[in-house]
This record gives C-alpha cells, structure tokens and sequence, in this order.
C-alpha cells in the first residue's frame, strides 16, 4: 500500500516559534481562522494540526496517538474514512489506512496502526505502509477492537448482544440509549487476539454493560474496563489480569450519588486517574488509584474548571481537561475553556488555554499532551467543521 504525503511550508514548525508574529484573534464563532493564532482571552498559541480537506479528529481521550514525533489522526472526506499521520515538526500529513478503518490503535513498537473495517482487523506500519490481515470475525461473534497491550502481543476488545446493537440502531442519541442498555443487563464479553495467531479468546463475560477496554501503557498482563451506565448507579473502575483472570474493583463508592469514571492510565502504569464527584454535580476532583495498593487521593477542582476528560503529562507534573458546556454533569456557567492544571497540594491551579465559546460540545475535545509536554492537542467544531489543533501551554505575551 502507497503512503500519501501531503507537504506543507518548512516555516510551519509546531515545536518552534515561527518567524512571522500570529494574529491576536477570538477563536471562533463558526468562521475560518488562520492557521496559526493567538487566542485573544488566553493570550496562547493555538495551531491547526489538520490541515487537509474533511472532517479530521484526534483520538479518544485514553488512547495514546504518539509515535515519536507522530501523531495519529482520522479524516473523513470525499475518498472515505482514512488514518493519517501528522509531523509534528513539519506538520507533513501522510495517509497510512485503507478506506473504511475504524479504531484508534497504535503499536509504538511497531511503528503501526490497528484499526478495524467492517469485520476485519488489520495492521498498517506508518513506516511502509505494508498492510496485513490480523483477524476476521467470526459470523457469531461481532466484536470491536479498542486496545493493545504493551508489548503488542493482545488486541482487546467488546462484545454485545444482538439486542443491545438493535438499541443502538433504534435509539442512536445517548440520552435515549444510555438508560435503556444498563436497565436491559444484556449479555456483553471483553475478548482479546492474539496478534500473532489471531487466536480469539473470551476472558470476562457479565449480564450488563461493560466498556471503556483499556491496557495498561506498560503491564502488559493489565486489562482495564468499566461498567457502563449511570455513574451514580454502578461502581464502574475494574481491572481484570490476562493471566490469572482475577478481577478487581478499583474503586468503591461510599456515599449515595458518588460517582467515579472516564477512567485512564499514568503514562508509567502505576496510577489510574478518573473523574470523582462526592457526590454527583456538587463537589468535583480528579482522582488517582494507586494500581499496586488501591491507595486514593484527589485534587480539587471548581465547578466551572470540572472537564468531560482530563489527561495527564508524561512526568505528570501537568494535567489538562477540555471543559464543558452547561448541559453536563457539572452544570458549570463558565466552562466552555480548554484548562491546563498545575497540582498544588490537594487542588488544582488551573490556567485557561482556549476559548470554546463557540465548541458545539456534542464533539468533546478530548485532550492530550503533545510528547515534549508543551502543547495539548484537542478537536474542536468552532471553524464549522471539525478540526485538530494543539495550544501552547506557554503563554505567548
């Protein structure tokens, strides 16, 4: 398979300062901004990341899209759904997926993605883009990839009944599925291949909702999935090992509407972070499980700084969350703010990166921190379509 290569101007540079000064400029509403610009409000750097025709979005908040300098990232255009790479140096865009892939999967080994179309998994090297053929699901058993383990030797994934995909069908909004999956408790299995053999093995089936599959970023024997449903109603953080089986609770709700969840992984493994609210809507923190002791803290957060997602640096002297609008959880006034967080004690400082005003935030941000921990990369809807940008989390005056 041929790799696309899309070039852009050298002087384009995202780890360095460009020579000519980017405009002061409100981000938004709707209207197409210069590819470089200074956030009035904010007084950061924000860059366009995607710039190609379509519709482009980085990935879920918990998967990692790196592969050194390379980002991963989704375009939806005129030719299809396709996964490209971005430069971050150069910002050179390369397309490196067959038509029709889904998942957001990256073997940084392999230099590779896995990604899924139709009933079919496949791995593309970023480097060649020599594709193979993983796995084919069987006509009984549906599944979707979501995760691979450290050392790139188990893809994960989900499993639902027919009568949970037919809720789906019927009522695709989530206010109208959410509460009728978990009330259903239908059949659901987390699966894993083995990338080798393509070898399919069901490891934990339960009579309710599980999701958000997650590896570990560095035990590979480390599975991490949910309960899905209304948080307050579930205790939703578990572990599962590959090699023993055992199961485990990470977190234990002690008091009515607590609710804990969108759950993910430190970069070295040894901590699993989540939103924590004691209870529901009224007090806010992000939390920490040590994964070896089940030991917990917490930072705390304002109502207006609460976020969708949160994620964190890799040294984790830094946090980011990509804010909300007034229609979630946190009912917030004034969250409509891409944030980064600076731990102090038990709390949060937290500085405002990007306006999001004029964020339809159907399309959640879902924030990450670039690999030199400078930038924090999101998606956003404000130009009209959906772009991929990153902001300087130094401030540019």
């Amino acid at each position: 398979m041929k790799i696309f290569p899309i070039l852009l101007p050298a002087a384009l540079l995202l780890i360095r300062t460009t020579i000519v000064a980017q405009p002061l400029a409100a981000t938004g509403p709707k209207k197409a901004m210069p590819d470089e610009w200074i956030d009035q409000d904010t007084h950061h750097k924000v860059v366009r990341l995607s710039r190609k025709p379509g519709n482009n979005l980085s990935f879920y908040f918990h998967n990692n899209p790196f592969i050194g300098d390379k980002m991963i990232f989704s375009s939806r255009d005129s030719t299809g759904n396709h996964l490209y790479t971005v430069d971050l140096k150069t910002l050179t865009l390369h397309r490196v997926s067959e038509n029709g892939s889904n998942a957001e999967i990256v073997g940084h080994h392999s230099k590779s993605v896995y990604y899924q179309s139709h009933d079919s998994v496949f791995n593309t090297s970023i480097e060649t883009g020599n594709s193979r053929l993983i796995f084919v699901f069987p006509a009984d058993f549906k599944g979707s990839i979501t995760t691979l383990n450290a050392d790139e030797t188990l893809l994960a994934g989900g499993w639902a009944s027919d009568e949970q995909r037919a809720i789906y069908r019927q009522y695709p909004e989530k206010h109208d599925y959410f509460n009728r999956i978990f009330d259903a408790h239908l059949p659901n299995m987390i699966f894993t291949i083995n990338v080798k053999t393509g070898e399919l093995k069901k490891i934990h089936g339960e009579n309710t909702w599980l999701g958000h599959i997650q590896f570990s970023p560095t035990d590979p024997d480390l599975l991490m999935f949910c309960h899905e449903g209304p948080w307050q109603k579930v205790d939703r953080i578990w572990t599962i090992r590959m090699g023993s089986g055992e199961v485990r609770l990470m977190h234990k709700r002690t008091v009515e509407n607590e609710i804990a969840g969108h759950e993910f992984f430190s970069p070295d493994g040894k901590t699993i972070y989540f939103d924590w609210q004691i209870p529901k809507g009224e007090t806010f923190f992000l939390g920490a499980a040590d994964v070896a002791t089940g030991a917990e803290k917490k930072y705390a957060l304002t109502r207006d700084e609460w976020s969708i997602h949160f994620n964190v640096s890799s040294d984790e002297s830094l946090f980011c969350g990509d804010g909300g609008d007034e229609g979630q959880v946190a009912k917030a006034k004034d969250g409509r703010w891409i944030y980064l967080f600076r731990p102090e004690g038990y709390r949060f400082v937290a500085e405002k990166l990007v306006n999001m005003k004029d964020q339809y935030y159907k399309l959640e941000p879902n924030v990450h921190f670039s690999p030199d921990n400078k930038w924090v990369i999101f998606r956003a809807n404000f130009e009209g379509k959906e772009e991929v940008y990153a902001v300087e989390c130094k401030r540019s005056s």
